[in-house]
């Protein structure tokens, strides 16, 4: 069969064979000695102290424009803030994807490291490097908001009165999930071999469902989906409030991007159906 499979009738397209790639190794010791390993942690921590410098600053403006104002549609609104994490997530995925994978959240990590996209080692220092940025950003919102951050609540997630545990979990787990899955369904190499003739720019869905998400959680969470959002505010703003339910958004997040790796890998992608043929072919021989 030719590599490349070209199809020359009127108004059709050319496709390419399609084969797996094979996964990444649970442990590699030998990302710790090269360059690119560092790079794209530097990319990471940058990336993330930048999306909470924004999005946290936006949100914190927004509050102080609406305190005292008769009119509750001053400022950017909901729309705005929603429109900050959206769009500041295409941003930064688009300039580091090639560096990093433009990850920038660790729960999309976690779910890549479930589906063996990354090796354990990296899936860690992702992590690490992730939370030190988004601490790093909110410390320089603070520093340049003083009169403003711990006045309106210092961009930290917190579960809204009126809502019970389950509905704020719940909340974080089905967004988690729109966004993990969103990032595996844009960044499907067997996507890019099928449907070549139609250009994809991964950032674009995952702002997109970012966006998406906060329009429907803010009102409930204050939309994490990000544990290292949630960390990096609570770390600065350091309040009782900011800690008492501060599980949910990195119980929320992790399990919804685990059940996304699930869906994507062993449903859509049938890896059970296709471990079972392998492994009765195997008994065959």
């Amino acid at each position: 069969m030719a590599k490349d499979m070209e199809v020359v009738e009127a108004g059709s397209f050319s496709a390419k064979d399609y084969h797996d790639p094979p996964p990444a190794p649970l442990f590699d010791a030998k990302e710790l000695t090269k360059w690119s390993f560092y790079r794209a942690l530097i990319a990471e921590f940058i990336a993330t102290l930048l999306f909470l410098y924004i999005t946290v600053l936006t949100v914190i403006g927004y509050k102080s424009q609406i305190d005292g104002n008769a009119d509750s549609c001053g400022g950017v609104g909901i729309l705005g803030i929603a429109w900050a994490f959206g769009g500041m997530i295409f941003v930064l995925v688009y300039c580091t994807a090639g560096i990093s994978g433009g990850h920038i959240n660790p729960a999309v990590t976690f779910g890549l490291f479930l589906a063996r996209k990354v090796s354990l080692i990296r899936a860690v220092m992702y992590m690490v490097a992730q939370c030190l940025g988004a601490i790093c950003g909110v410390g320089l919102v603070k520093a340049f908001q003083k009169s403003y951050y711990k006045k309106y609540g210092g961009g930290a997630n917190t579960l809204a009165d009126g809502f019970s545990t389950g509905t704020g979990l719940g909340a974080e787990i089905i967004g988690t999930f729109v966004l993990v899955y969103t990032v595996f369904s844009a960044t499907d190499p067997k996507r890019s071999a099928r449907d070549s003739h139609v250009p994809v720019l991964a950032p674009l869905p995952i702002g997109f469902a970012v966006f998406m998400v906060h329009l429907a959680t803010i009102p409930i969470t204050g939309t994490g989906i990000n544990p290292a959002r949630s960390l990096g505010a609570a770390v600065i703003y350091n309040q009782d409030k900011a800690w008492d339910d501060h599980w949910i958004f990195w119980v929320g997040p992790f399990a919804g991007a685990a059940i996304a790796a699930f869906y994507h890998q062993f449903i859509l992608r049938a890896g059970a159906v296709k471990a079972l043929g392998s492994f009765r072919s195997a008994q065959r021989f």
